[in-house]
């Protein structure tokens, strides 16, 4: 939820205010300080910092987007809900930069975990397949179309359309 530099200020006020308590010999109030400060570190490891990073992707700042990913030392220590929220996100992110093998491989590992909605899910599928048309897998595309088809019912009427666009595509081929 925080930016590792107000993470780190944080956890020092409670540091400072540990010290302090424990000076004044006020253990209850310590121990709370102590529990913030085991909090944070929690936070660090099982959230990072995608609240932030989410937010610049919102508004389509990809520099500061993919600065706050970058942020996260270890995606693989994050919890499995913001795990793939963190390959979706980057995956948009590599797009952007017209890095498509890059995009693939966020895209794909997206998709193998909780997203925050059914559509995101399904989006993180089409987009997989989109990019293996680009890159003439056409076996792997039609694989994927076919994962996303599994929500048929679910999905909202624009995603509908592009999987059929997709499919129009296909057969091109």
């Amino acid at each position: 939820m925080f930016s590792n530099r107000v993470r780190l200020f944080i956890a020092f006020i409670f540091l400072l205010s540990l010290g302090l308590l424990l000076y004044l010999r006020i253990y209850e109030l310590a121990a709370v300080a102590v529990m913030m400060i085991l909090l944070l570190i929690w936070d660090y490891f099982k959230q990072g910092t995608l609240v932030v990073a989410a937010k610049h992707f919102h508004a389509k700042d990809y520099v500061k987007t993919e600065a706050s990913l970058k942020e996260i030392s270890n995606p693989k220590w994050l919890s499995k809900k913001r795990r793939g929220f963190y390959e979706y996100i980057y995956g948009g992110v590599c797009v952007q930069r017209q890095e498509f093998e890059a995009a693939e491989q966020h895209y794909e590992l997206a998709a193998q975990y909780p997203l925050h909605t059914l559509n995101d899910h399904v989006a993180a599928l089409v987009t997989v397949a989109n990019l293996n048309i680009r890159f003439g897998n056409y076996d792997k595309a039609k694989a994927y179309l076919g994962l996303a088809e599994k929500h048929t019912e679910k999905m909202t009427a624009k995603m509908k359309e592009v999987i059929s666009r997709l499919h129009q595509e296909l057969k091109k081929h």
